[in-house]
């Protein structure tokens, strides 16, 4: 059994995986996001500041969010984040189009396909007139 504390209130809980938070400070920032995202539908021009002041959230919470993929802001919003390898600004994720393609080459190329080895056509071994004995 894995006992924490949980991050944000202190309260000793059964921690089994992912952030170390509470059911019920989890259940608190699902409420927060599902508040998060009705404003931002109803204020798609807002910036994360704007947004994290409405709802009274820290906007690193927001950012963690979109870099979950959880929310995603529309192409003419001014919210975007950068790329966590080249620093292009996204909408959403952790890294732009461009990076993941180069990381989906890179990895297939590292994972060899097998190669078939030809072992050529076998060779018969002809028997000749030898005489060969059952019994033995």
């Amino acid at each position: 059994m894995n006992v924490r504390n949980c991050r944000k209130c202190g309260k000793l809980f059964n921690h089994i995986m992912g952030m170390p938070v509470c059911p019920e400070c989890k259940e608190k920032l699902e409420k927060k996001f599902q508040e998060v995202k009705k404003y931002i539908r109803e204020h798609s021009m807002s910036g994360i500041k704007e947004v994290a002041e409405a709802c009274e959230i820290d906007p690193g919470q927001i950012q963690q969010w979109i870099r979950e993929e959880r929310l995603e802001f529309t192409e003419d919003s001014p919210v975007k984040i950068p790329c966590e390898n080249c620093g292009e600004m996204i909408r959403s994720g952790k890294y732009c189009d461009k990076c993941k393609r180069e990381m989906t080459n890179n990895l297939q190329s590292v994972i060899e396909k097998p190669k078939k080895v030809d072992q050529g056509p076998k060779k018969v071994q002809s028997t000749g007139n030898k005489m060969r004995f059952l019994d033995r």
